[in-house]
């Protein structure tokens, strides 16, 4: 898929911790409520829009965390709702769409102005549609992807500290 990414990160914490620290969490982004569940050993951080009336480019991410160790490698993956993609497709179908034609007409009817003119168009519609999408899917998709950071930086601190204070009593 187009608007699907991959992070890998890497823990100094047991499986079972990372999962209970993540699990029933809710993320607030831009008034929008993601929550962390568990399906199928995986655990996924979906957008609650039972509320929202506004149209939105949402994310599903996907967390796998596999054991390795005393490590736990954790493999986030993010991809856009289906129900969101078919709008941001067309906008670049379109765009792509514009170019061709450019070259084609540039080639039959052999005035650059056109060419310029449907290039420019294509070019400025990408442009508003690329800032429109890091303003608002690509803004979750990285506050998701620092929630996950932190989140487990946090249990690693945390988990290390539980430990150095039975150690030391």
């Amino acid at each position: 898929m187009l608007f699907k990414s991959t992070w890998r990160y890497q823990f100094s914490v047991p499986k079972e911790h990372l999962r209970y620290h993540f699990l029933g969490n809710h993320v607030r982004i831009h008034d929008m409520d993601f929550e962390v569940f568990e399906e199928n050993h995986s655990l996924h951080i979906i957008p609650q829009t039972e509320q929202v009336y506004a149209l939105k480019t949402l994310p599903v991410t996907h967390v796998e965390l596999k054991e390795d160790g005393n490590k736990t490698k954790v493999v986030v993956t993010t991809s856009m709702r289906k129900l969101d993609s078919g709008g941001p497709l067309l906008v670049l179908c379109f765009c792509g769409f514009l170019v061709v034609a450019s070259f084609g007409l540039l080639f039959v009817g052999k005035d650059p102005s056109i060419t310029y003119a449907l290039n420019g168009m294509a070019l400025a519609i990408f442009t508003l549609f690329f800032i429109r999408m890091q303003l608002g899917y690509f803004d979750y998709v990285r506050k998701i992807r620092d929630f996950i950071k932190y989140k487990g930086e946090r249990v690693t601190t945390d988990v290390r500290r539980q430990l150095f204070k039975h150690k030391v009593h």
